[in-house]
């Protein structure tokens, strides 16, 4: 979550001013007449706090014509794909679930500076047979205006595939989702970012599927211990944690320094160390000289 969102949301969750509620709510009704007008569509559904909305909107506006899909694969979290089931089944959400190998792809696998492109192209494709057998018109995502200008290799796919960005269409930036998706009701209005976890691993690292599975593991851990911003970063035989500043002064805390290091040498790390920065999105970029957020 960017700084001035955490600014502009108080721990009890009260939207701030800086939101023009009025407007947030002209480009939703702009958000409705796109999806009535292109009649039915698949979402690619993630459960994060964009795609979630865009979800219920569609599914709002358009019923048994708005098909949400997942797409899973050993970079999706665990507890992410139980979010996506417990949202879908809450909100009765028409949903399908998707197997992608963008880990078969060794353009992907190596990680480099454009891996999420090789990601978004493997899973739009999967998403393109799906439209084409249901007889679905379009392909949506939950990309907002911020994403525009980020650092964003996964967006060439978007065009490449013809997936429209329907939040974009209406104007929508992340800070409205979250106020919009406060107003109907969605649990996931305040939800932290969470994209994939290959996204944990530094450059030129390989992803694989054991790296993948530590990674998932320690966040868990690092959710059992009651934090709830961070990451995990993988850099081979040493982990970064990065918590929240927030959160900073009980990650500080010598008893809990002593459960991470002991739980995550266990992991197979031989160095375990604290980010003293705290979390920041875009993290990972930051050896790239990359201003956006591709990586968080």
């Amino acid at each position: 979550m960017s700084s001035s969102l955490v600014e502009n949301i108080s721990p009890k969750g009260t939207a701030g001013s800086d939101v023009d509620e009025m407007a947030a709510l002209a480009k939703e009704k702009r958000l409705r007449e796109l999806f009535r007008e292109m009649g039915s569509v698949l979402v690619a559904f993630s459960g994060g706090v964009d795609s979630t909305y865009v979800a219920y909107i569609a599914n709002a506006e358009l019923g048994k014509n708005a098909l949400c899909v997942t797409g899973e694969s050993a970079s999706l979290a665990v507890s992410e794909r139980e979010e996506t089931m417990r949202l879908a089944t809450q909100f009765g959400l028409r949903r399908e679930v998707i197997q992608t190998q963008e880990l078969e792809d060794v353009n992907y696998s190596a990680n480099g500076p454009s891996r999420c492109y090789f990601c978004k192209d493997e899973l739009y494709k999967k998403l393109e047979e799906v439209a084409s057998v249901r007889e679905i018109k379009f392909i949506v995502d939950g990309s907002t205006c911020d994403d525009l200008s980020d650092y964003r290799p996964g967006r060439a796919a978007t065009g490449k595939h013809g997936v429209r960005s329907p939040l974009i269409e209406a104007g929508m930036t992340k800070a409205e989702v979250r106020l919009l998706s406060r107003k109907v009701g969605l649990p996931t209005w305040d939800k932290p970012a969470s994209p994939c976890l290959s996204s944990r691993i530094a450059y030129g690292i390989p992803v694989t599927i054991e790296r993948l599975s530590v990674i998932d593991r320690g966040e868990e851990i690092l959710r059992e211990l009651g934090f709830r911003e961070f990451r995990v970063r993988h850099h081979d035989s040493l982990v970064r944690l990065e918590i929240s500043p927030n959160e900073m002064e009980r990650a500080l805390c010598v008893e809990v320094i002593d459960d991470l290091a002991r739980r995550f040498r266990e992991l197979g790390f031989k160095y375990v160390t604290l980010d003293l920065h705290g979390y920041r999105s875009g993290a990972m970029n930051e050896v790239l000289g990359q201003p956006g957020r591709a990586q968080h």
